[in-house]
């Protein structure tokens, strides 16, 4: 049985293009040609034959390592399979719920792994969350296992679910490990998925800034889908050395795969201060990284980097929140040739659409999130359900592979998202002439002060030009007079040298009366999420009603 695979997008006109198609199809070819020699009956690919592939190619090469510790990809091709073929010997039906909470350690990276390749479904717990949020989490999905770190342990509380030890530095109690795991089924190797391509591979929570946090179901194609895109996009390569300073629950997963695919490296960050995104840069050799922008900021603002030489980074990818044209220069100055944006949400993951370095030397596309992927369709749809032609505004919505196959028990909510096979993002904005995409804000942050339309977004890029502002969100507050009023919680490097009248004439300048915030809200702190992303909606509660 031969495999076929379809790109969609624009006509590859470059080497390095035509390379990347190439290396996608090398890997489409080696799949079919690995159902022949081991019988295996697929119509497609899984996730888990991207690292299969990796491994094979040089399994003496170094696939992860943590600052202490590395596997070869023989290594950890011999434990994934004698780990996944435990949890298949524990939980022969396909499918079994299984979570994982760690920081970002080996021993996470090889439960993820595995269970892939045994056609279970991987739960992502971020012990960054907390304990509430985590016993709601093990509640609604009926784990039927939880792979956890020992320092995490205190956050399951007493789960139902039986533990499985991940990393354990103190040797505590008689839980099983996933050492004891892959010793026990050493040599073995895991029976072939039978799972379809629309059955979860994963189980990843949105954030819960619109409520509850909501079962996103990442099915196999999904999965497939964006390591395809990756790879089509940034053209990673075996000398590629990539960074895991994110959470691996979060944007650093999708990284996994496209770095193994074509035998790259790993290196697990667990506390990603400055000096040790700067430690693995330079000491690590890593080329490849993604953060959230405030994780960037900190980096750009810490001295340690201004003596290292961080030429040799060809991908720093951004993502999860805008960042303002300053500083992107800034970022595109101290890496040159390395800055780049990849827009995604938990419902279509990385990526809707991403842009490369050589894009960014375009100053129209300093704001621009980039074009769409190449399995996946993206438009602007208007309120009543039309497709908009280029330059108006409206949300963001996009089809195809990349797409969740819905919410966990929630098929009120899945209908209200994906409609008629469009996703709906929630984020209004903009497709130019030449097929950019521009974020202007989430629909339902918008601000309407005194009749007119103010996107907090476009408020914030225009704050955080002054010198003296690090980081800004800006809200509404309802008003008698305006409707809505403009307010804005800012932190400062120098409150005593901030004056609010004078920054908030620094943005009228820019633009206008309207848009400027009423009120500033000078703060130490602003609320922040799990993965470092600015919660505008924990900021209005927070600050909405405090008193001048």
């Amino acid at each position: 049985m031969s495999t076929v695979w379809t790109f969609a997008g624009p006509l590859l006109s470059t080497r390095v293009a035509q390379r990347q198609m190439a290396q996608c199809m090398e890997m489409a070819y080696f799949v079919a040609s690995r159902q022949r020699t081991t019988g295996r009956r697929l119509s497609s690919m899984y996730p888990i034959d991207f690292f299969y592939r990796g491994a094979g190619l040089d399994p003496e090469r170094i696939a992860v390592e943590d600052g202490s510790r590395g596997l070869s990809y023989g290594d950890l091709a011999a434990q994934v399979g004698a780990i996944a073929s435990g949890l298949q010997d524990r939980w022969p039906q396909p499918g079994a719920r299984i979570g994982v909470c760690a920081y970002n350690t080996i021993e996470h990276m090889l439960a993820v792994l595995a269970i892939y390749a045994a056609g279970h479904t991987w739960v992502a717990l971020n012990p960054r969350n907390g304990k509430a949020d985590l016993g709601d989490i093990l509640e609604r999905t009926g784990l039927a296992t939880v792979v956890a770190d020992e320092d995490c342990l205190d956050l399951l509380g007493a789960p139902e679910a039986p533990v499985i030890l991940g990393r354990h530095d103190t040797g505590a109690g008689g839980e099983e490990t996933l050492a004891g795991l892959a010793e026990a089924f050493a040599g073995a190797r895991p029976a072939p998925h039978t799972q379809p391509l629309d059955a979860p591979q994963t189980i990843k929570f949105t954030g819960g800034s619109t409520g509850r946090p909501k079962g996103v179901l990442q099915p196999y194609r999904c999965v497939n889908t964006s390591v395809t895109s990756y790879l089509h996009t940034f053209g990673f390569n075996g000398d590629d050395v990539n960074m895991c300073a994110a959470p691996l629950t979060h944007g650093s997963s999708h990284y996994l795969l496209p770095i193994l695919a074509v035998g790259g490296r790993h290196v697990l960050v667990r506390e990603p201060r400055p000096a040790a995104l700067i430690d693995a840069f330079c000491e690590m050799g890593c080329t490849t990284a993604f953060m959230p922008p405030t994780m960037i900021y900190n980096l750009m603002a810490d001295p340690g980097l201004d003596g290292a030489d961080v030429r040799h980074v060809r991908h720093l990818h951004y993502g999860a929140a805008p960042m303002p044209p300053d500083q992107i220069r800034a970022a595109r100055k101290r890496f040159p040739g390395a800055l780049e944006v990849v827009y995604g949400q938990t419902e279509a993951p990385m990526m809707i659409s991403a842009m490369t370095a050589s894009e960014f030397e375009d100053e129209r596309n300093l704001q621009s999130v980039g074009r769409e992927t190449v399995m996946i369709k993206v438009a602007i749809m208007s309120d009543d359900g039309a497709l908009l032609p280029p330059g108006e505004m409206g949300e963001i919505v996009c089809r195809g592979d990349l797409l969740m196959s819905g919410y966990l028990d929630m098929p009120e909510e899945t209908g209200k998202t994906v409609v008629e096979g469009w996703l709906h993002t929630g984020d209004a904005g903009i497709l130019d002439e030449r097929g950019y995409l521009f974020i202007k804000d989430r629909l339902n942050d918008m601000i309407i002060s005194g009749g007119f339309n103010v996107y907090p977004t476009e408020v914030e890029a225009a704050i955080v030009q002054h010198p003296a502002v690090r980081e800004v969100t800006v809200f509404g507050v309802p008003d008698e007079k305006w409707g809505e009023r403009v307010e804005a919680a800012v932190t400062v490097s120098d409150a005593e040298q901030v004056d609010p009248d004078a920054l908030r004439d620094f943005v009228k300048e820019r633009l206008g009366s309207v848009r400027a915030p009423k009120r500033f809200h000078l703060v130490d702190e602003l609320p922040k999420s799990p993965v470092g992303k600015i919660l505008r909606r924990e900021a209005r509660r927070i600050f909405a009603d405090k008193e001048e």
